[in-house]
């Protein structure tokens, strides 16, 4: 058995009147982060994190936000494309780990609900899946609301090596 780790990272600009996607739900919030896609950073972390992990690129060379067919796309769809890119090569997903920094709104209540809709796309357990979240202590850009960013860490392994 072989087992690799990979870590990803995303950030994305907020604006007013923007829908706010995290974890594969809505948030309530005056803000909502900015993208080519509906602009998911928890899923965009994640789906890094886990292509480093099978050395098969990153997100930006197999969903191409130049590219028109992804304008708009639902995250989810991509976590969920990605875990089949992985299982078809022979990895499974054992367990992620990640951390949101954002000053508002303030995600904890909602985690269990982003677990309830990632572990399904990955063909994992909500245990499975840690979301952690902090701010920035009102620094930076993450700090001034302008932005917010998250990453993740991934354990793969396939049993097939």
């Amino acid at each position: 058995m072989k087992i690799r780790v990979g870590l990803g990272f995303d950030v994305h600009p907020l604006a007013e009147g923007k829908d706010f996607w995290l974890g594969g739900i809505k948030l309530e919030s005056e803000k909502g982060a900015v993208g080519h896609s509906d602009a998911d950073v928890l899923i965009h972390a994640i789906c890094d994190a886990l292509l480093g992990a099978a050395n098969v690129r990153d997100i930006g060379f197999h969903y191409s936000n130049k590219d028109p067919k992804w304008k708009g796309r639902d995250s989810k769809f991509f976590l969920q494309d990605v875990t089949r890119m992985l299982n078809e090569k022979g990895w499974e997903i054992e367990n992620v780990d990640c951390t949101l920094c954002l000053e508002n709104p303030k995600i904890n209540p909602r985690i269990p609900e982003m677990k309830k809709v990632l572990a399904p796309l990955m063909n994992i357990s909500e245990d499975d899946i840690s979301i952690k979240a902090t701010t920035n202590e009102k620094l930076g850009y993450v700090g001034r609301e302008e932005g917010v960013n998250a990453m993740a860490v991934a354990l793969i392994k396939n049993v097939e090596i």
